[in-house]
């Protein structure tokens, strides 16, 4: 059962309009940085894929999937892009058939630190403008609102 707005007043937010400036921001910073990776070569979900395997190569398309929070299938024309690019290559996982490791060529490392650097920039820009205290207050309300909506999720609610 949802629970009605709270009536704005001076000292309660408007809930609606907080979450569509944290949407209109959402866009203006993924527009920036969707400029900046192209200026590289790269388009995001591109990136999102260079820079996991980064964080973790030998992944399959599934598991990558699963951290990309989209479909094998989204994944599976992407990689196959990115492998005839010379970017990543799939590598056999001994005992199992069907799958295979994902891993980041050279080059592939090469762009994505290159994204990276980029992107960091940006972020320092940006949000490296704010005080210490704001971005620890930043932080902390992100990590909040994260586990609200995890739990909702958990509900079947999202």
């Amino acid at each position: 059962m949802s629970r009605p707005l709270p009536e704005p007043n001076s000292r309660t937010p408007d809930l609606l309009r907080v979450w569509f400036r944290f949407i209109r921001l959402n866009r203006r910073v993924t527009a920036a940085v969707a400029a900046e990776l192209r200026g590289i070569g790269l388009s995001i979900p591109q990136f999102d894929v260079l820079s996991t395997l980064t964080e973790r190569e030998g992944l399959t398309q599934q598991d990558l999937a699963a951290r990309l929070y989209v479909t094998k299938g989204n994944v599976s024309g992407l990689i196959d892009r990115l492998v005839e690019a010379g970017l990543v290559e799939r590598r056999p996982i001994p005992g199992d058939r069907r799958s295979h490791a994902l891993h980041l060529t050279p080059a592939g490392a090469a762009l994505a630190a290159q994204g990276i650097a980029a992107q960091e920039a940006y972020v320092v820009r940006t949000l490296g403008r704010l005080g210490a205290e704001d971005l620890a207050s930043i932080e902390r309300l992100v990590l909040a609102w994260r586990e609200h909506a995890r739990a909702d999720a958990e509900a079947g609610r999202g």
